[in-house]
């Protein structure tokens, strides 16, 4: 069988999205940058302190729902906005309305610039696919279907478990397990033996708490010693680094 760097229990693979599958993390912390920047001059004026594009967005928005991220910063700094829903638009000052601006921000980004997969997932998630492994993507993102065609990676996935399903479902986002539980109960597989494959911070606690069998950690920022406190058991700056041993 395909070697994979797994423990030979596991029977399905739950892969988040932004930071695992695809490049996407950085143009998130940069719509969420001029998204927060912006507010911020509104609402303190120019000594306003700007939101931290690594420390900022890996605490308290990278894996989160985006009504999630925003009110996890906005309180960070003391500030409480109206809820609002989610049809709120753009310019509204409210926890959506503001989270739905970080959203155009981030479509046009992703437009202009274009959506990278990482090589060394894809080349993984063929090995997953080719050792029979059931597979699911896991993400915060209302936009994963979108990402997912845009490098041609759709395939790879049984189970599609984004936030627009969430949104369907009621599924609270991560850091709580519920979005993993949800995929891997369609996948008809026992969390004990589902892996969880993660970049986020928030996405190690949802893995801990989940009570998965093996939790991956994605190192694309430095932070592994963050990840494994989190629950990482272990962690990988690429997937081609767990070598298919299995």
């Amino acid at each position: 069988m395909t070697q994979l760097g797994l423990p030979d229990t596991i029977q399905a693979c739950l892969f988040d999205l932004d930071g695992v599958v695809t490049k996407t993390a950085v143009v998130h912390a940069a719509a969420w940058k001029e998204t927060f920047d912006a507010f911020l001059r509104e609402h303190e004026g120019p000594q306003a302190r700007p939101f931290d594009e690594v420390a900022d967005y890996d605490e308290y928005v990278d894996g989160r729902p985006r009504a999630d991220g925003v009110r996890a910063f906005l309180d960070s700094r003391g500030i409480h906005l109206p809820e609002g829903g989610p049809d709120d638009p753009p310019e509204a000052a409210t926890v959506h309305g503001l989270g739905n601006r970080k959203n155009v921000l981030l479509l046009e980004k992703i437009r202009s610039g274009g959506v990278e997969a990482y090589e060394g997932t894809l080349r993984y998630l063929e090995a997953v696919r080719a050792a029979g492994l059931r597979t699911a993507i896991v993400s915060s993102s209302a936009n994963c279907r979108d990402v997912l065609r845009a490098v041609d990676a759709e395939h790879f996935f049984d189970v599609r478990i984004d936030g627009v399903v969430a949104a369907e479902r009621h599924l609270p986002g991560k850091p709580h397990p519920d979005t993993f539980l949800a995929a891997a109960r369609d996948l008809g597989v026992e969390a004990a033996r589902a892996a969880v494959f993660e970049d986020a911070l928030a996405g190690m606690d949802a893995g801990r708490a989940g009570g998965f069998g093996y939790v991956v950690g994605l190192d694309r920022t430095g932070q592994a010693d963050a990840l494994y406190a989190h629950g990482a058991s272990v962690v990988v700056k690429d997937l081609a680094e767990l070598g298919g041993k299995r």
